[in-house]
Order: C-alpha cells, then structure tokens, then sequence
C-alpha cells in the first residue's frame, strides 16, 4: 500500500491543509507516528500528541483547531469524523488485497456441495460436510468445521478452527474469528428424580448478513426454530449467546458477556464486557448497559443502566460515590449509636 495525501483526500472526500503529494505506506497511533505513516485524531486527550508526532498525514476532524504549531512534516486531511474515516480507509485497503482461492490438499469437501471451485478458497484440513452450500467469494480457513446442510452467504469469512453445526444458516459478509462455535446444544435439561433428562436441542442458529463474531464466541442452537443473530450485530471475543436468543440489528456486545436462554434483545443496543442477562427477559431497542451489570428482568427502550441488579445510569453512578463512603458512614453511625445510649443513660 502506498498512497499519496490527494488520493487518501479523494477516497474519504476530506479537506488538505498541506502537501498533497506526501505518500504514506502504512498506519499509526499519534502517539506512535512515523514517517511514511498515516494516523488520525479523534479522541481529545490524545489531542498534544498531535505537535509532535512524526507521521506524514493525519485524519482531524472538521471542526479541529491548532492550538500550537504543528509539525512542518504533518499534512492534514479534515473530515467529518476522523475515527469513521479511518475505519472506512482501513476497509477499503484490505479490500485491495489478494485474496485466497482454490482448495488446499488434504481437506474434505463432501460430494454435494453446492459451490464454484474456483470460486471459494478452502484451507488445508477443514472440512465441509453434505449439502452445504458455499457463495462466491467465502473464505474457510484451515481446521474450520463445518456440519451437513450449512449454508453460507457470499464473501463471508470463516477462520481457523471454527465450528458450524449441523443445519446452521450464515449470511453474507460475515466474518466469524478463531475457536467460534455455531450451534453447539443449547443447555437444556429437565429434571428428573435425582437427575436431569436432556431436552433435544432441533433448532438452529441463523446469523443474518454483516455480522462479526469474535474469536471462542459460542452461540447455542435452538431448541426449536432458530436462535437468531440479525443483520450488523458486533459480538467480541468469549461471548455466550445460550438457546432461542434473538440479537436484535446493530447491536454490539463487548467480551465475556452471557445471554441466558429465550432472551429478546433490541436493535443498536450496546452492551458492555462481563455483562450477565437472564433468561426470559426482553431488551428494547436502543439500550446502553454498563459493563459487569446483571440484568434480572426486561428493560425498556432508550435507558441506560449499570449495576447488579442494574438501575439507572446516573442512579448508579450516584450511588457509587456513597458506596466508597460506606466504611466511613458505618464507623460514624455506630459512633452516634454509643453516644444516644449514653444520653439515655444519663
């Protein structure tokens, strides 16, 4: 990769204050630049890094005023949002590269798989078992499993040691990291006696398109019909996502969290790490939840909430000041408790 200032300006649609003609090969963190390397400011405290930093060009937002004189070395290129626009250049370049085609030997493709050859790239020791179906462009790295009558939708991504179930169902433009599973048994069981009957698990899991699971994420399948990942959804490493849930579009779950079974969850909603949701409950639309919250019961649309149980946001941030006080406040109390015997004595 190597671009110049005018063509990075031209991709994005930004503004240059600068040499236009100044090339860079690579990107940076500010604090980290280099010469030759792109990098961009969009969080403020980062903001002194920016005088004297050694990167060629720099992303700022439109709206970013100079307080200091900046590196005679530094171009700008002004956009509207420099943490978008970095994002939407780093997915355009790693658009521009090569991609793998062909099947790599030894790796098991069953006789009925419905796919173009030269169309797919397979890596060596995965394995794709009957009646799968495979779109243009899917990418399947070495050690992947994946079960009978999966289908997978064009130009997704499907890293090494992935497993996919039997019957599961993923959309295009997806990319599923190392060590996920998708459609492992829900964790059903019913009493009975002493010990606990297994309950089937007949369902699926259905992951709609543009959706990226993060490496030894697992989602459970379905009892019956299918636990559902809906378009856009954003899922970090080590998530838990149990039976029957349904994770509604454009949500964006950090890592470690758990989603009990049947649970609803709603669109653009974000949910923090080490977040725990309990079964049967319902998420609304829009929800921000703070990490390691526990949520107990539904949650309507546009709040925010941290805690375990979780309240309101600025409740809980309120409390949380009294809760450092705690110490001090039962030392003050049992001061004033002696002092009232004393008085009743008297």
């Amino acid at each position: 990769m190597e671009f110049s200032a005018k063509e990075i300006a031209s991709i994005l649609q930004g503004k240059i204050e600068g040499n236009e003609q100044v090339k860079v090969s690579n990107f940076s963190k500010i604090e980290e630049g280099k010469p030759g390397t792109l990098t961009f400011l969009a969080n403020l405290k980062y903001t002194h890094y920016i005088y004297e930093t050694q990167a060629s060009i720099a992303l700022v937002n439109d709206d970013f005023v100079p307080e200091k004189t900046l590196p005679s070395t530094l171009t700008l290129i002004r956009v509207p949002n420099a943490y978008l626009a970095l994002a939407s250049l780093m997915e355009w370049v790693e658009k521009g590269k090569n991609h793998k085609r062909g099947i790599e030997s030894p790796a098991f493709v069953g006789s009925s798989v419905n796919f173009s050859p030269e169309a797919v790239y397979i890596g060596a020791f995965a394995y794709i078992g009957e009646n799968v179906s495979l779109g243009e462009n899917v990418e399947i790295y070495p050690h992947a499993y994946i079960g009978d009558n999966v289908t997978i939708g064009d130009d997704t991504i499907i890293y090494s040691g992935v497993k996919i179930y039997t019957g599961c169902q993923i959309g295009k433009r997806c990319i599923i990291h190392a060590g996920a599973v998708i459609g492992a048994d829900g964790f059903g069981f019913a009493k009975e006696g002493s010990t606990y009957k297994k309950i089937p698990q007949l369902g699926n899991v259905r992951i709609e398109d543009d959706v990226e699971i993060g490496a030894n994420t697992t989602i459970d399948r379905a009892v019956m019909d299918s636990t559902l990942i809906r378009r856009g959804v954003k899922l970090d490493n080590l998530i838990q996502i149990a039976h029957n849930v349904e994770v509604g579009e454009s949500t964006v779950i950090a890592a470690q969290t758990g989603i009990s079974g049947s649970t609803k969850v709603g669109r653009n909603c974000m949910i923090g790490g080490q977040v725990g949701l309990g079964g049967h409950i319902k998420i609304g639309d829009n929800v921000g939840i703070g990490a390691q919250s526990g949520i107990i019961s539904n949650v309507e649309s546009d709040k925010n909430i941290m805690g375990t149980p979780a309240i309101d946001l600025k409740n809980f941030l309120r409390s949380s000041i009294i809760f450092k006080k705690l110490p001090e406040m039962y030392t003050t109390t049992g001061q004033l408790q002696k002092e009232v015997e004393a008085l009743k004595k008297s």
